[in-house]
């Protein structure tokens, strides 16, 4: 986090990479902050309804108010599930 409790969304060291196999030209795609899951939620999600889509995207915006990255990815999981994303957990 910088200073003033202001998240760095582009820091990724407390945020365990993951994968999205995700449809269209962009086959798959690397996620390891919390830019890249709102980039991923707005960007590439099929849809943009869904109890957990909702969930992830307010857990993005709760991000700003100091919310850990982790709670950020493990709704962005539940959000690929529910949307029928396949998820690779990358190594880092």
């Amino acid at each position: 986090m910088r200073a003033g409790g202001i998240v760095d969304w582009h820091r990724s060291e407390d945020f365990a990479p993951l994968v999205l196999m995700v449809s269209g030209q962009e086959k798959h795609r690397l996620i390891r902050s919390l830019r890249e899951v709102a980039e991923a939620l707005v960007a590439v999600w099929p849809t943009n309804d869904g109890k957990e889509y909702i969930a992830a995207v307010k857990t993005c915006l709760d991000a700003i108010q100091d919310i850990p990255a982790k709670t950020a990815r493990a709704a962005l999981i539940r959000a690929a599930e529910e949307a029928g994303i396949p998820v690779i957990a990358a190594v880092n």
